[in-house]
């Protein structure tokens, strides 16, 4: 029998965009088994516009409160945690669920899209899913609004801990992923608005890292680094046979025009990788300072740094599995 899911929405005063996304919920092709919003005292009407709906609604609070509290409304196999201002395909839940069964997930995050399509928002989002996808494995991180979970794995883990101010979601599944495993699903994406991904910080991160690996690709020395940055690690542990020079060679020209941006560029990918998450208006303003045809290059590099390390971990994978094979062969004497 197919895993049941509940979704969990926490909200306060979402009045305006609440009932696109609870139609979007009515029409999945696969229709959860229960949506709760968490409602932290809304003023505009949000619970009755929920209730209207036909979603179950409870007392909410802060994010962690609000999804903690819809959690235990649930008495589903799974649990979606979204927000208010996601869009969602009609496809998506379905998606998700299959790909989180097929994977044998107990915790799981999709990439990330902005509700918002400008050149900056696609390349930040790009960057983004290159964090996620990169240090699923070494450091586990997912935006709040889409985390899937099992619900017996969230019970154990004590729910979303209420006393963190900022990054309870990576705190979440860092925790959850110690009881199973953990994975940024590939299948569909999740769009959001850039005013969501500001305020969980989950670029300032990624920013970080793309910061950093300009000056590799470049072959420059890192001087001085505000943040930890760990290069080439994939799957993890470094690959310490994976140099600098390899990657350069095997990006090719993606690599060389990275290489080649203007030292004004450098320096707003510097900012946004300093910049403190949640800064009203700082984020999107120093995006806006990126000029076309250098987000065109980090696009290109990127896309082709998300092909190289997917086939990089496609190819530890065959390894490990031809690994698996010798020994049940000299095991059994028979081949599998």
């Amino acid at each position: 029998m197919a895993a049941t899911l509940s979704v969990v929405i926490p909200a306060l005063n979402e009045a305006e965009g609440l009932p696109r996304l609870l139609e979007q919920l009515g029409r999945q092709t696969l229709r959860p088994a229960s949506v709760i919003v968490a409602d932290a005292g809304s003023t505009d009407g949000t619970r009755e516009i929920a209730a209207g709906f036909g979603a179950a609604v409870v007392d909410g609070g802060k994010p962690a409160q609000g999804r903690n509290a819809g959690a235990r409304a649930a008495t589903s196999d799974l649990i979606l945690f979204i927000d208010a201002d996601v869009d969602l395909d009609d496809t998506t839940i379905e998606t998700l669920h299959t790909e989180f069964g097929r994977r044998s997930l107990c915790v799981g995050t999709a990439h990330i899209e902005p509700i918002e399509r400008t050149a900056e928002n696609l390349f930040a989002c790009e960057v983004g899913n290159l964090y996620l996808d990169l240090m699923q494995v070494v450091s586990p991180h997912a935006p709040g609004f889409c985390i899937m979970v099992e619900r017996e794995v969230h019970e154990a883990i004590g729910g979303f801990d209420e006393s963190l101010a900022l990054a309870e979601d990576h705190d979440y599944v860092q925790r959850a992923s110690k009881l199973g495993k953990f994975r940024v699903m590939q299948d569909t994406a999740v769009r959001t608005s850039m005013r969501r991904i500001e305020k969980e910080g989950l670029l300032t991160l990624a920013f970080k890292y793309v910061y950093c690996e300009i000056f590799v690709i470049a072959g420059k020395p890192i001087t001085h680094v505000p943040f930890e940055y760990e290069f080439a690690s994939f799957d993890g542990e470094p690959d310490r046979h994976f140099s600098a020079d390899a990657l350069r060679e095997r990006l090719g020209e993606a690599a060389r025009s990275l290489a080649a941006l203007p030292a004004d560029t450098l320096d707003t990918l510097g900012e946004l990788a300093r910049s403190e998450p949640g800064a009203s208006g700082q984020f999107e303003a120093l995006l806006g300072e990126l000029r076309d045809v250098d987000v065109a290059r980090m696009r290109r590099y990127l896309d082709a740094r998300l092909r190289l390390s997917r086939m990089k971990r496609a190819a530890v994978l065959r390894r490990f599995r031809a690994a698996g094979d010798r020994v049940w062969t000299e095991l059994t004497g028979s081949v599998r």
